[in-house]
Protein backbone atom coordinates (compact mmCIF):
# COMPACT_ATOMS: atom_id res chain seq x y z
CA UNK A 1 0.00 0.00 0.00
CA UNK A 2 1.46 3.53 -0.48
CA UNK A 3 2.31 5.51 2.31
CA UNK A 4 3.76 9.06 3.12
CA UNK A 5 6.95 8.55 3.89
CA UNK A 6 7.87 10.50 -0.04
CA UNK A 7 5.84 13.54 1.34
CA UNK A 8 7.27 13.57 4.80
CA UNK A 9 11.19 13.27 3.74
CA UNK A 10 10.52 16.36 1.22
CA UNK A 11 8.16 18.40 4.03
CA UNK A 12 5.84 21.78 3.05
CA UNK A 13 3.19 21.70 0.63
CA UNK A 14 3.41 18.40 -1.58
CA UNK A 15 1.28 17.35 -5.27
CA UNK A 16 0.79 14.01 -6.18
CA UNK A 17 -0.13 13.95 -10.00
CA UNK A 18 -1.07 11.39 -12.03
CA UNK A 19 -3.72 11.08 -15.15
CA UNK A 20 -5.39 8.61 -17.04
CA UNK A 21 -6.72 7.85 -20.25
CA UNK A 22 -3.53 7.26 -22.73
CA UNK A 23 -4.76 4.08 -23.48
CA UNK A 24 -8.27 4.95 -25.14
CA UNK A 25 -9.21 5.21 -28.36
CA UNK A 26 -11.39 7.69 -27.53
CA UNK A 27 -12.44 10.32 -25.33
CA UNK A 28 -9.86 13.12 -23.35
CA UNK A 29 -6.81 12.42 -21.33
CA UNK A 30 -7.56 13.46 -17.87
CA UNK A 31 -5.27 14.79 -14.44
CA UNK A 32 -5.24 15.35 -11.32
CA UNK A 33 -3.46 16.83 -8.83
CA UNK A 34 -3.83 16.54 -5.05
CA UNK A 35 -2.47 18.09 -1.87
CA UNK A 36 -3.02 15.86 1.39
CA UNK A 37 -3.93 17.03 4.67
CA UNK A 38 -1.52 14.80 6.70
CA UNK A 39 -4.11 14.94 9.65
CA UNK A 40 -7.00 14.04 7.52
CA UNK A 41 -5.49 11.15 5.20
CA UNK A 42 -8.48 9.09 4.23
CA UNK A 43 -8.09 5.48 5.51
CA UNK A 44 -7.88 2.79 2.09
CA UNK A 45 -5.79 5.24 -0.70
CA UNK A 46 -4.21 2.87 -3.22
CA UNK A 47 -3.52 2.74 -7.37
CA UNK A 48 -7.25 3.13 -8.74
CA UNK A 49 -6.52 0.18 -10.82
CA UNK A 50 -6.38 -1.85 -7.77
CA UNK A 51 -9.66 -0.50 -6.14
CA UNK A 52 -13.56 -1.85 -6.53
CA UNK A 53 -15.71 1.43 -8.61
CA UNK A 54 -17.51 1.15 -4.82
CA UNK A 55 -14.51 2.53 -3.14
CA UNK A 56 -13.47 4.35 -5.65
CA UNK A 57 -16.33 6.45 -5.36
CA UNK A 58 -15.97 6.37 -1.16
CA UNK A 59 -12.29 6.96 -1.67
CA UNK A 60 -13.25 9.73 -4.06
CA UNK A 61 -16.11 11.96 -2.05
CA UNK A 62 -13.36 11.78 1.44
CA UNK A 63 -10.71 13.35 -1.10
CA UNK A 64 -12.50 16.27 -2.70
CA UNK A 65 -13.79 16.97 1.82
CA UNK A 66 -10.09 17.13 3.41
CA UNK A 67 -7.38 17.72 0.29
CA UNK A 68 -6.59 20.43 -2.46
CA UNK A 69 -7.67 19.44 -5.82
CA UNK A 70 -7.64 20.25 -9.12
CA UNK A 71 -8.59 18.12 -12.00
CA UNK A 72 -7.95 19.06 -16.16
CA UNK A 73 -8.08 17.32 -19.26
CA UNK A 74 -6.57 17.89 -22.82
CA UNK A 75 -8.88 16.95 -25.66
CA UNK A 76 -8.61 14.59 -28.75
CA UNK A 77 -7.83 17.78 -30.62
CA UNK A 78 -4.99 18.57 -28.62
CA UNK A 79 -4.17 14.47 -28.19
CA UNK A 80 -4.00 14.13 -32.32
CA UNK A 81 -2.04 17.61 -32.76
CA UNK A 82 0.78 16.84 -29.97
CA UNK A 83 0.59 13.25 -29.43
CA UNK A 84 -0.83 11.41 -26.64
CA UNK A 85 2.34 12.04 -24.15
CA UNK A 86 2.66 15.60 -24.84
CA UNK A 87 -1.13 16.16 -24.04
CA UNK A 88 -1.11 14.01 -21.06
CA UNK A 89 1.56 16.23 -19.60
CA UNK A 90 -0.67 19.29 -20.42
CA UNK A 91 -3.29 17.73 -18.70
CA UNK A 92 -1.09 17.52 -15.86
CA UNK A 93 0.60 20.98 -16.24
CA UNK A 94 -2.84 22.29 -16.11
CA UNK A 95 -4.45 20.42 -12.99
CA UNK A 96 -0.91 21.73 -11.41
CA UNK A 97 -1.76 25.19 -12.35
CA UNK A 98 -5.74 24.97 -11.06
CA UNK A 99 -4.43 24.34 -7.82
CA UNK A 100 -5.69 27.10 -4.95
CA UNK A 101 -2.26 27.05 -3.60
CA UNK A 102 1.18 26.60 -5.06
CA UNK A 103 2.89 23.25 -4.10
CA UNK A 104 6.55 23.71 -2.70
CA UNK A 105 7.11 20.16 -4.61
CA UNK A 106 5.31 17.65 -6.49
CA UNK A 107 5.18 14.25 -6.72
CA UNK A 108 4.66 13.06 -10.52
CA UNK A 109 3.68 9.53 -11.61
CA UNK A 110 6.08 7.73 -13.97
CA UNK A 111 9.06 8.70 -15.06
CA UNK A 112 9.13 11.99 -16.89
CA UNK A 113 8.20 15.35 -15.56
CA UNK A 114 6.56 17.35 -18.51
CA UNK A 115 8.50 19.56 -19.79
CA UNK A 116 5.84 22.58 -19.03
CA UNK A 117 6.39 22.22 -15.30
CA UNK A 118 8.75 25.03 -13.51
CA UNK A 119 8.69 23.89 -9.65
CA UNK A 120 10.33 21.27 -7.86
CA UNK A 121 9.12 17.93 -8.76
CA UNK A 122 9.83 14.43 -8.46
CA UNK A 123 9.47 11.51 -11.03
CA UNK A 124 7.84 8.48 -9.16
CA UNK A 125 7.78 5.38 -11.08
CA UNK A 126 4.68 3.50 -10.13
CA UNK A 127 3.75 6.03 -7.97
CA UNK A 128 0.26 5.66 -7.23
CA UNK A 129 1.85 2.47 -5.43
CA UNK A 130 4.26 3.61 -3.24
CA UNK A 131 2.91 7.62 -2.66
CA UNK A 132 -0.57 8.50 -0.76
CA UNK A 133 -0.95 11.90 -2.57
CA UNK A 134 -0.19 10.14 -6.43
CA UNK A 135 -2.53 7.32 -5.54
CA UNK A 136 -5.15 9.96 -4.21
CA UNK A 137 -4.52 11.86 -7.88
CA UNK A 138 -4.89 8.60 -9.71
CA UNK A 139 -8.57 8.24 -8.38
CA UNK A 140 -9.78 11.65 -8.87
CA UNK A 141 -8.67 11.53 -12.13
CA UNK A 142 -10.12 8.28 -12.85
CA UNK A 143 -13.61 9.10 -11.47
CA UNK A 144 -13.67 12.20 -13.71
CA UNK A 145 -12.80 11.02 -16.55
CA UNK A 146 -15.17 7.71 -16.01
CA UNK A 147 -17.76 9.88 -15.87
CA UNK A 148 -16.87 11.90 -18.82
CA UNK A 149 -16.93 8.76 -20.95
CA UNK A 150 -20.58 7.29 -19.38
CA UNK A 151 -21.84 10.88 -20.57
CA UNK A 152 -20.43 10.54 -23.92
CA UNK A 153 -21.88 7.09 -24.20
CA UNK A 154 -24.96 8.40 -24.33
CA UNK A 155 -24.59 11.07 -26.69
CA UNK A 156 -22.73 8.04 -28.95
CA UNK A 157 -24.43 4.53 -27.77
CA UNK A 158 -23.23 1.30 -29.31
CA UNK A 159 -19.69 2.00 -28.75
CA UNK A 160 -19.77 0.94 -24.79
CA UNK A 161 -18.16 3.59 -23.80
CA UNK A 162 -19.46 3.48 -20.40
CA UNK A 163 -18.41 -0.11 -18.97
CA UNK A 164 -15.04 0.19 -21.91
CA UNK A 165 -14.57 3.65 -20.96
CA UNK A 166 -12.76 4.44 -24.73
CA UNK A 167 -10.67 1.62 -24.58
CA UNK A 168 -10.23 -0.78 -27.76
CA UNK A 169 -12.51 -3.70 -26.58
CA UNK A 170 -13.68 -6.27 -29.04
CA UNK A 171 -17.13 -4.58 -29.06
CA UNK A 172 -15.45 -1.03 -29.17
CA UNK A 173 -13.38 -2.15 -32.56
CA UNK A 174 -16.07 -3.76 -33.73
CA UNK A 175 -18.89 -0.54 -33.18
CA UNK A 176 -15.88 1.35 -34.90
CA UNK A 177 -16.42 -0.94 -37.66
CA UNK A 178 -20.22 -1.23 -37.85
CA UNK A 179 -21.04 2.63 -36.57
CA UNK A 180 -17.92 4.65 -37.71
CA UNK A 181 -15.45 7.22 -36.06
CA UNK A 182 -17.52 9.68 -34.09
CA UNK A 183 -15.47 13.25 -33.00
CA UNK A 184 -14.51 11.95 -29.75
CA UNK A 185 -12.19 8.98 -31.44
CA UNK A 186 -8.45 10.07 -31.43
CA UNK A 187 -7.37 9.81 -35.30
CA UNK A 188 -3.43 9.63 -34.23
CA UNK A 189 -4.58 6.31 -33.02
CA UNK A 190 -3.94 3.57 -35.36
CA UNK A 191 -7.78 1.52 -34.65
CA UNK A 192 -9.22 4.57 -35.65
CA UNK A 193 -6.44 6.27 -38.25
CA UNK A 194 -7.17 2.65 -40.49
CA UNK A 195 -10.46 2.86 -40.74
CA UNK A 196 -9.90 6.65 -42.12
Amino acid sequence: MPDFSLEAAIGGYVAGVDEVGRGPLAGPVTAAAVVLDVARIPVGLDDSKKLTARAREALWSKILNCADVSVAHASVAEIDRLNILRASHLAMERAVAGLRFVPDHLLIDGNMIPRGIALPASAVVKGDGRSQSIAAASIVAKICRDRIMVDLAQQHPGYGWHTNMGYGSKSHIAALQNLGVTPHHRRSFKPVHNML
